[in-house]
């Protein structure tokens, strides 16, 4: 169904560089006590950051940045060849601590928005991310406690399937989106991997961990129908 969404402005953004559009949707956690503080420093300028939208506990939606600007929310990281993060996603901050489940009327909103986000942009589920999966090494948002099979039951992202054979965890990780550098190797891929799709799991990288990126890789690689890949 439609969802409800106020209006406050944020001066912190721009417009989308070389042209591209959105084609990811980035999902983020406030890590803040409250909506109202989080809604404040995304509107104030000299924090020069932001989000296209906001949605508090209850379900409200507040959208701060029109769509078709860059919002400032990524930061530095990168998913597959997308390195200006910002300038090709929509970035969605749910009010959270990072702390606790994330309540039913806030996921129901988040889908209701998403649905139109996804239709208005031809964005696929599987260019839905966590801010976690294009920068492991420095944010863990939207965390453990996020629902993602909510999502990925619903239409709006993806959920590893069974059956795959254990293969080659980083390189299946770099197939599926995930990048690598110096300071991003086994262990935050694992980490943020697991955050989103293996919550309950600990311990060392095991052979579930490589069968299920094996079966991410081999079903949803990275970029293959991105409009500005």
């Amino acid at each position: 169904m439609p969802v409800t969404v106020t209006q406050r402005h944020s001066p912190n953004y721009g417009p989308r560089r070389e042209g591209a559009r959105p084609d990811l949707i980035v999902l983020h956690y406030t890590a803040m006590e409250s909506a109202e503080a989080a809604l404040d420093r995304l509107c104030e300028p000299d924090a020069e950051v932001s989000a296209h939208y906001l949605i508090c506990e209850a379900g409200q939606v507040v959208s701060m940045v029109p769509e078709d600007q860059r919002a400032w929310h990524a930061g530095a990281g990168a998913w597959g060849a997308v390195c200006d993060v910002n300038s090709r996603s929509i970035g969605i901050e749910l009010a959270n601590t990072g702390a606790h489940p994330f309540p039913n009327p806030q996921m129901t909103a988040l889908c209701d928005l998403m649905g139109g986000i996804m239709q208005r942009w031809s964005i696929s589920k599987d260019r839905v991310i966590g801010h976690s999966d294009m920068a492991p090494q420095r944010k863990f948002d939207p965390g453990r406690k996020f629902d993602w099979r909510r999502l990925a039951r619903e239409g709006l992202s993806i959920w590893p399937g069974a059956g795959h054979a254990p293969g080659d965890f980083l390189r299946d990780a770099q197939v599926f989106g995930y990048v690598l550098s110096d300071d991003v190797g086994e262990t935050e891929i694992l980490d943020v991997f697991r955050q989103r799709f293996r919550p309950w799991a600990s311990g060392p990288l095991s052979d579930t961990d490589r069968a299920l990126m094996a079966n991410l890789a081999a079903r949803y690689p990275v970029d293959r129908a991105a409009p500005n890949a």
